[in-house]
């Protein structure tokens, strides 16, 4: 029985599992917007919206917990600089999860993640 576990397996390890969300997070912070499966997208987006709160928050111990959830220092710098001062009114709801039509291969359920403006 499943009592109380969350989170998604996606037929993946576990490092594979948390490079592959990483991946995923990274990409959404530098392009604002990624398509991908459905159970991607809503296992990414709260990774998404903590990093972006992380950036609101500015200090150093965030900073270096940005970094542990992003690849590259150039993107944990696009979220301390441009995304902290876009969502700084903004309590939460940083991304939203748009539903598309199936995938044309395997009729995998798609969507688009993208940061709201």
């Amino acid at each position: 029985m499943r009592h109380s576990v969350t989170g998604r397996k996606l037929g993946r390890p576990t490092g594979q599992r948390l490079a592959l969300y990483r991946n995923l997070v990274t990409e959404l912070l530098d392009h604002e917007k990624i398509t991908t499966t459905l159970p991607k997208a809503k296992e990414i987006q709260g990774m998404a919206e903590r990093v972006i709160t992380l950036g609101k928050r500015g200090d150093l111990h965030a900073r270096r917990t940005v970094l542990t959830m992003v690849y590259g220092p150039k993107i944990a710098g696009k979220v301390f600089e441009v995304l902290a001062a876009r969502y700084a009114d903004r309590q939460g709801g940083y991304t939203r999860v748009i539903k598309l039509e199936p995938r044309q291969g395997d009729a995998a359920s798609m969507a688009r993640i993208e940061l709201v403006p």
